[in-house]
């Protein structure tokens, strides 16, 4: 069956961000737009048709991955499990290898030009957290969690799962094996709803009496 016009053009969004991410990751700002082109398969004109500029290009980039780390978040379940899955997700993508090189292209973005690479974080990690904090309240509302600054506790959250991740990163050693993470989640999201239980949740009871 022949694809949509519409289909057409998102599967060329998505090579140009693919191809994107890759020349950034090996070069920085220094990647061309026409390299880009090159690498995705598509006419520079039809890299200008979909973003104006690099900073475009890395906004989008982080966007998208803001969207698949908060997906657990807009799923139904109860606040351990939403927690371990958003957990899990956020670290299998810090800590796989085809993932490190990003960090390390923003990296070498933030010396050429901070402005993009406030930008970045803007799009992307400060996003997450925000979507983090507001489902935080929303939970505290609902009477789930007890949360008194979830732009806090979003960001606390962020380093309770993640511990050296973006230093390992950064630096190329080793990262959290893979056979690891699951349980790694499980953990993160059990201290942290302990933590933020209720004061007259079960959880918190035995957070008092241990």
């Amino acid at each position: 069956m022949a694809r949509r016009r519409g289909q057409v053009d998102e599967k060329k969004s998505e090579a140009i961000l693919d191809a994107a991410a890759a020349l950034f990751a090996d070069k920085g700002l220094q990647a061309k737009m026409d390299e880009i082109a090159k690498l995705a398969g598509v006419s520079k004109q039809t890299v200008y048709n979909r973003f104006a500029s690099k900073l475009e290009i890395a906004q989008a980039l982080a966007a998208k991955r803001v969207e698949d780390i908060v997906a657990p978040l807009r799923t139904a379940g109860d606040p351990q499990t939403v927690l371990e899955t958003l957990a899990l997700t956020l670290l299998n993508r810090v800590c796989s290898a085809d993932k490190v090189g990003s960090m390390r292209g923003v990296a070498l973005i933030s010396t050429e030009a901070p402005e993009i690479a406030h930008a970045i974080y803007e799009a992307g990690p400060k996003r997450s957290l925000r979507e983090m904090a507001a489902w935080l309240a929303e939970q505290t509302r609902l009477g789930r969690l007890e949360v008194a600054d979830p732009e806090q506790a979003a960001e606390m959250f962020s380093g309770l799962v993640l511990g050296h991740g973006h230093l390992r990163a950064m630096l190329d050693v080793p990262q959290l094996a893979p056979e690891k993470r699951a349980a790694r989640a499980r953990e993160a999201a059990r201290i942290f709803v302990v933590a933020h239980a209720p004061k007259s949740s079960p959880a918190s009871s035995l957070q008092a009496t241990s």
